[in-house]
């Protein structure tokens, strides 16, 4: 099997992303852009994979379309978190309050 550059470079993201969202916990905001950016990262290495394999078109379309599913009820969650808290620190949630 072939390993190129795009393959090296979307594992390094995905583990960046990972490691971002295990350090920056404070605001939800940041652990949903880390959230997004490790979704985006395994796109690009399920498009690179794929590529070999003739296999792009359903799986592609099923990630990106998670992936703006992810995006848009993690807003919303932050949005209302936001209007009931009034911040979005990670510290301030409690399981009791919900």
């Amino acid at each position: 099997m072939k390993v190129s550059y795009l393959h090296l470079i979307a594992i390094t993201g995905v583990l960046l992303s990972v490691l971002t969202l295990c350090l920056q916990y404070k605001h939800l905001l940041s652990a949903l852009l880390s959230l997004e950016a490790m979704t985006l990262n395994l796109f690009i290495l399920l498009t690179s994979i794929s590529a070999n394999f003739n296999f792009e078109g359903s799986m592609c379309l099923v990630l990106i379309t998670m992936g703006a599913c992810e995006a848009s009820l993690g807003l919303a969650v932050l949005v209302s978190l936001i209007r009931t808290h009034g911040n979005d620190y990670v510290s301030s949630f409690s399981s009791q309050k919900c």
